[in-house]
């Protein structure tokens, strides 16, 4: 019989590992946090009382020139009220009225301040009698900043106003305790942040390492169950990759391992031609196999991967320079601090040998310089020949690319060298570039990562 529970386990596991479903738990877990945060704030803290009061509370206070509660504040200034609105017109009606004076000598007017804030019934309204308490009634209380000004006989002014409520403190109150929550809370918001990045991370990592050394280690396949499946795509899309580049270079070996038989028996056969189309026919012929052998070279280099390791590059870049002066050839190292950097020692060995012989090659003389920019090692190879053709500059590093219109047309290779320069830099994480000179000549740069 059938186990129907396993789809659920499965499903359940899947879930578990969904990267969907931890944002969504992560927003949900953070909205009812932001929520629970606002109650406690409110039950903890609460809002301070609003203090009402009616109109007749109001005349009271100014026929008697005192409050008996004490909540109103009585003083005797000039009249400073400003426009007052359509309600404070009818309640200095109201006021008007019940002192028996003319309209025109109460001015009532409103502050900027908060409306009333409370839970649960408001405070009674004292002097206003329950059959009062209607709809209309409304018009005849008065809260928050307000002020109510009378005109006494002789010209001088009487004011009342209502007494503050503690707003402002606990305004500030509520906005300490909202910042301690927050800094509460922000540890555990980073962690949570940090654990569903770090699959994220970790797979922009792997594709930047595949990106340097197409030999780099398999993306694990751990992590949320959306990032186990692109990275269980990305390493069969790199075992693809990498077996097509084994195909070509198979093939290419192929090739050349098939042809040095037929030019070895032309050689054998041009022994009993006549001495001067026996001479140019075998010159043909070790070009073409130097040409085989290069080519092979460059395709079985490019995808052999050396080992990598912690090594000054200015060491090796001097014991490549050294080893040409010790043999009379013109170049140059300038000094500077050491460059430690991780790479494959025998690669960037011949990146630099290629850099230093073109230059010799093509103008005669090289002069190397090593510097830091930008977190990368800078390479510089410069020569002070006629320079490089601007037509040419985009295309000497492509296989097979000769750029000899500005260089000796006697001299060369077959146009691998700076393909091979390029190759070795971009498998470090890093890149070549070739120019000319402001002052003249040509000047190659390699960056690699330090």
């Amino acid at each position: 019989m059938t186990d129907l529970t396993q789809p659920r386990r499965a499903a359940w596991r899947w879930a578990r590992r969904s990267l969907f479903w931890r944002v969504f738990l992560v927003m949900l877990l953070s909205v009812a946090a932001v929520q629970a945060l606002n109650v406690a704030l409110v039950v903890s803290i609460a809002p301070p009382t609003p203090r009402i009061y009616s109109v007749a509370q109001v005349v009271a206070a100014l026929r008697a020139g005192r409050d008996a509660s004490g909540e109103l504040l009585l003083s005797d200034d000039a009249d400073n009220a400003a426009p007052y609105d359509e309600r404070g017109n009818l309640l200095a009606g109201a006021i008007a009225s019940q002192l028996g004076i003319a309209a025109d000598r109460v001015h009532v007017h409103f502050g900027g301040g908060p409306p009333p804030m409370a839970f649960g019934p408001l405070p009674r309204l004292r002097g206003l009698s329950p059959t009062r308490r209607s709809p209309d009634a409304r018009n005849q209380i008065l809260f928050g900043h307000f002020t109510v000004s009378v005109q006494r006989p002789d010209g001088s002014w009487t004011s009342v106003r209502g007494a503050r409520t503690g707003f402002e403190s606990w305004r500030w109150r509520a906005l300490l305790w909202l910042l301690a929550a927050m800094l509460a809370v922000a540890p555990f918001a980073w962690l949570l942040a940090r654990r569903l990045i770090k699959p994220i991370a970790a797979f922009g990592a792997a594709a930047e390492r595949l990106g340097r050394d197409p030999r780099a280690a398999p993306v694990p396949l751990g992590g949320p169950a959306e990032i186990a499946e692109a990275a269980e795509a990305f390493n069969r899309m790199q075992a693809r990759l990498n077996r097509y580049v084994e195909d070509r270079t198979t093939m290419i070996a192929a090739i050349a391992h098939d042809l040095r038989t037929p030019l070895m028996r032309l050689g054998l056969r041009l022994e009993q031609a006549p001495e001067p189309l026996r001479t140019r026919s075998e010159s043909d012929i070790r070009d073409m196999q130097a040409m085989l052998q290069a080519a092979l070279g460059f395709f079985r280099d490019g995808n052999q991967i050396g080992e990598r390791r912690r090594l000054d590059l200015r060491s090796l870049v001097e014991s490549v320079t050294d080893d040409l002066a010790d043999r009379g050839e013109p170049v140059t190292l300038h000094d500077g601090d050491p460059l430690v950097i991780e790479g494959d020692a025998a690669g960037l060995k011949a990146l630099v040998g290629n850099l230093v012989g073109n230059a010799l090659k093509y103008a005669g003389d090289a002069e190397v310089t090593l510097a830091q920019a930008d977190g990368h090692a800078v390479i510089a190879v410069r020569d002070h020949g006629a320079g490089i053709d601007p037509d040419d500059l985009d295309h000497l590093f492509d296989p097979f690319y000769r750029g000899e219109r500005s260089r000796n047309r006697d001299t060369g290779g077959i146009g691998l060298g700076l393909s091979s320069v390029r190759g070795v830099a971009r498998a470090h994480g890093g890149d070549a570039t070739i120019g000319n000179h402001p002052d003249g000549g040509a000047i190659a740069r390699v960056t690699l990562p330090i």
